[in-house]
């Protein structure tokens, strides 16, 4: 556990890396419901993200424990992973106001681009970067400073 000043908080290592999986979707209904609903027989659990549309199009970005398998199960019913990515998972100080921008500043000034962000089912921050190692440098910097 990790407290700084009053608040605390502990941080659960998983064995299994989480990743990104960006998906390309038809942008009419049931797609996203074809989606989940072919995860879920599968026993895929998506643990945060969300769905933009772009035109004709939709793009969705989803935080999964499996994302290869989910990418083949997907193929299955023609619903394209466009890429899997990985991830950095920060936790934000929430009684801090001001924490996305300060993050996110940490990310730019270390010339580190966010290509996509949203939280997980934990309220934690999810970010895909264009620069994965340095992110994550700048991700462990981060935890020292507000969580040590």
């Amino acid at each position: 556990m990790k407290c700084k000043r009053t608040n605390c908080i502990s941080f659960v290592q998983t064995a299994i890396k989480m990743k990104d999986i960006e998906i390309l979707l038809e942008n009419r209904p049931g797609t996203l419901a074809l989606m989940g609903e072919t995860l879920g027989t599968k026993k895929i659990s998506l643990e945060g993200g969300g769905v933009f549309q772009v035109g004709e199009k939709s793009v969705a970005h989803f935080l999964v424990k499996e994302a290869e398998k989910a990418k083949e199960v997907l193929a299955g019913v023609q619903i394209e992973v466009i890429k899997i990515n990985e991830v950095i998972i920060q936790k934000l100080r929430q009684d801090v106001a001001g924490q996305l921008g300060m993050f996110c500043r940490k990310m730019a000034d270390a010339n580190v681009n966010i290509l996509v962000q949203y939280s997980d089912h934990s309220n934690q921050l999810i970010v895909v970067v264009d620069n994965y190692e340095k992110g994550k440098q700048v991700s462990e910097e981060w935890k020292k400073e507000w969580w040590s």
